[in-house]
């Protein structure tokens, strides 16, 4: 793996600690502007999965690729939202249990090593493809830490928790990048399973938190989002032709 790539993955995790931080300071400013920036995710991740990564991952693997995008789908559901018995995106404001912040930790660790390995599965096929993911990946890491820090100090932790809780998902995420590499299965699928995890995030974790807020506002930040890959997709191709 090369040492851009990992720098890459270490540059996304961080973005889990600054997540953390806009809840532990209370900036509200902040958290209304990764409201917005979760609209703008998810219409960047389903553009990405739909027309990227799905696409590609079936062209190099015509038989086997479907059934491993709705693996990686079914995965996140799993560890999110079977096993989570409270999890959603965005800033927690109610009172909630320990256990219920830590399973949501557990869950989240899955999908921020699949962040992880898509950062890497898109550079082994382009480096345009790895742009493209390391670019949706960001994109949706500070709403991570946001979640994964307010459901801490919503149990009853402590700001400082906040921040552990969201630099383990950033580490999360940095080994996704370093095994893909080295691990045959990820080597292989990783780029499918990435799919499948990118489709879950843009449209069951991130849609459902602005669908129905009134305003103009979040549509067309989801809108503008999915126009940005669209436009960014074309781009590189052009420079890479």
């Amino acid at each position: 793996m090369s040492g851009t790539v990992l720098l890459l993955g270490c540059v996304a995790g961080l973005a889990n600690v600054a997540g953390a931080a806009a809840v532990a300071r209370g900036a509200r400013l902040g958290l209304r502007f990764i409201e917005l920036l979760v609209a703008f995710a998810a219409g960047y991740m389903l553009a990405l999965a739909l027309v990227a990564a799905v696409p590609e991952a079936l062209a190099r693997h015509p038989v086997t690729a479907a059934p491993v995008v709705l693996l990686g789908y079914l995965l996140v559901h799993l560890a999110q939202h079977t096993l989570t018995p409270h999890f959603h995106f965005g800033e927690e404001t109610h009172a909630v249990s320990a256990q219920a912040s830590t399973a949501a930790l557990f869950g989240l660790l899955l999908h921020t090593f699949f962040d992880g390995v898509a950062i890497a599965s898109g550079f082994l096929v382009s480096p345009a493809l790895g742009v493209l993911f390391f670019v949706a990946i960001a994109l949706h890491k500070l709403p991570e830490g946001v979640t994964i820090s307010s459901l801490v100090i919503a149990s009853g932790g402590t700001p400082q928790r906040g921040y552990l809780a969201a630099g383990l998902l950033g580490l999360a995420t940095v080994l996704g990048v370093a095994l893909t590499t080295s691990v045959g299965v990820l080597h292989e699928y990783g780029l499918a399973l990435s799919a499948g995890v990118t489709l879950y995030v843009g449209a069951s974790n991130l849609v459902p938190e602005f669908q129905g807020k009134k305003g103009w506002r979040l549509p067309v930040a989801f809108f503008a989002g999915a126009g940005a890959f669209l436009a960014t997709h074309w781009l590189l191709g052009r420079v890479a032709g």
